[in-house]
């Protein structure tokens, strides 16, 4: 082609051997790009198979995407004739500069929306999804990190079974345990087990009390409302690496753990109603909300006292307890008077549980 319009000096490599070849470039209509050097064949490369590379100082220089090693050096200054055939220069990136910077920048806002929203939201519909096998070895691989600070003795044993029976009649039953640690303070674990600490046990001033939170962290367990607290308490990366903290990592967090306001209603709810079948008096856990929603500062924010810190990991992680203890004291039938959960030789048996297991590690927090 003899208009120079479409021609220009050109330096490239082939690709296939290291030799460097000088000559000239031009466009042709066929589509394609015919590079000739003095003496040799020419050779001819697809325009849609080139690709802009990078810009040096009086050169541009391509590649071709089906010949990674081949490069192709012409002026910066060469004829607007070819120019405008050959790949443009990037300035964003290649899909930005395809679609133009103000509809990419629009696209990236709608992405970054649009992955928020499914992060807010994956939780409440991902966590109850989560195959339970998954579940049960995030919640082995917990009760794990407790060591050997999960009491035991025969008759605590048989208390607590006992009263897990009044509030799980299920055929598939939760397991339940006692954690040698001074809080106030049950949770829920993945695979269906839940832990009352040891400082709950010493606050509870009746085996109804015991038994209302009891029902309510089964009611987590039954509502399937474990994995989405989780799910959004610590990320996807739970799912990822399971429980591989220590105890104090894993306690903290079980501590901090947050349910929704539905999801708490519905715990409550479960365990109202599973009381009501079991004939368990409720007034034991409105006592017991009224009594701890005092201590955290409700009847006298001056006082500082050790117990009353104590109870800090309740209130976390179980909001507006005094709106629940009057649900709960609504829910008894007027002028009843209900059988005990537990004798008192099997209540004590339970608050002595951890002394006297010879064996139980106590959690030390520093």
């Amino acid at each position: 082609m003899s208009d120079t319009s479409f021609e220009t000096s050109a330096v490239w490599y082939d690709g296939q051997t290291a030799v460097r070849h000088e000559g000239t470039a031009h466009w042709d209509p066929a589509g394609l790009l015919v590079l000739s050097e003095p003496g040799q064949p020419v050779s001819q490369v697809p325009l849609d198979d080139l690709r802009f590379a990078e810009s040096l100082r009086d050169e541009l220089v391509y590649t071709r995407e089906t010949l990674p090693d081949f490069r192709l050096r012409l002026p910066s200054d060469m004829p607007p004739g070819l120019a405008r055939h050959l790949p443009e220069k990037a300035k964003y990136g290649r899909w930005v500069d395809r679609i133009g910077l103000g509809p990419a920048a629009a696209a990236f806002t709608v992405v970054s929306v649009a992955a928020v929203a499914l992060f807010m939201t994956a939780p409440s519909w991902l966590g109850p999804r989560i195959p339970p096998s998954w579940e049960r070895q995030i919640g082995e691989a917990m009760i794990g990190d407790f060591g050997n600070r999960l009491c035991s003795t025969p008759a605590g044993d048989a208390a607590l079974a006992k009263m897990l029976d009044a509030v799980d009649p299920a055929e598939e039953q939760v397991r339940a345990g006692v954690a040698n640690i001074d809080m106030v303070n049950a949770v829920a674990l993945p695979g269906a087990q839940v832990l009352l600490f040891d400082g709950l046990i010493q606050q509870a001033e009746s085996p109804a009390e015991l038994a209302g939170v009891l029902a309510h962290e089964v009611g987590h367990v039954r509502e399937r409302h474990v994995m989405t607290a989780m799910l959004r308490q610590f990320g996807m990366s739970i799912l990822l690496s399971g429980a591989n903290t220590g105890l104090g990592d894993t306690l903290f967090g079980l501590a901090s753990l947050g349910y929704s306001r539905e999801a708490e209603r519905e715990a409550d709810t479960f365990a109202r109603a599973r009381m009501e079948e079991s004939d368990i008096s409720p007034l034991g856990a409105a006592a017991f909300f009224e009594r701890i929603s005092g201590e955290a500062g409700g009847d006298d924010a001056g006082d500082t006292s050790r117990e009353e810190n104590a109870v800090t990991g309740w209130m976390a992680s179980h909001p507006a307890p005094g709106e629940r203890a009057l649900a709960f004291r609504e829910a008894a039938e007027e002028g009843k008077t209900y059988p005990p959960v537990l004798t008192e030789e099997e209540f004590e048996a339970l608050k002595t549980m951890c002394a006297e297991d010879p064996d139980v590690e106590e959690f030390e927090f520093f």
